[in-house]
């Protein structure tokens, strides 16, 4: 069975927390990625950042839903999520917009398992790390590329 070490790309394109949306946007274009893994200035992966958080530069605003029931205000959806969509919309930094906490895996990880991460979590840029720190990535079309080898 492939594990991440046989499908992953060694040589990773990282970003820091503190570029401009403008320098992640030339990054992701220049290279034609989906995402790259966010690190700070210690070299330390903090977060992940793809093109799907790109896209909210540019979306609408969504107000939550809201029922009245004797002078008694109802959110129908979470109204704290409207503050992280302001918050993306508005980021003029990668750390404005980057998903903290990524979900990583180690080298040994197998293919399998790395796929239905990617699957159920809806993921496009998984970081591969180890005692050391970060040591490659996998992309969607890295998985793909099992499928033809």
């Amino acid at each position: 069975m492939l594990t991440a070490r046989d499908i992953m790309n060694s040589e990773v394109i990282t970003i820091t927390d503190e570029s401009t949306i403008k320098e992640l946007a030339r990054i992701l274009t220049i290279h034609q990625i989906s995402g790259v893994p966010v690190i700070n200035d210690q070299g330390k992966l903090v977060g992940v950042v793809t093109e799907s958080d790109l896209i909210y530069q540019t979306k609408k605003v969504h107000i939550p839903t809201v029922i009245t029931i004797l002078d008694s205000v109802f959110y129908l959806e979470n109204p704290d999520r409207i503050g992280d969509e302001m918050k993306k919309m508005a980021g003029t930094k990668v750390k404005d917009i980057l998903t903290s906490k990524p979900v990583t895996v180690t080298e040994n990880t197998p293919l399998d398992e790395i796929a239905t991460i990617m699957a159920e979590k809806n993921m496009h840029t998984l970081p591969v790390v180890n005692k050391d720190g970060l040591v490659g990535v996998i992309g969607k079309k890295d998985i793909i590329r099992t499928l033809i080898d």
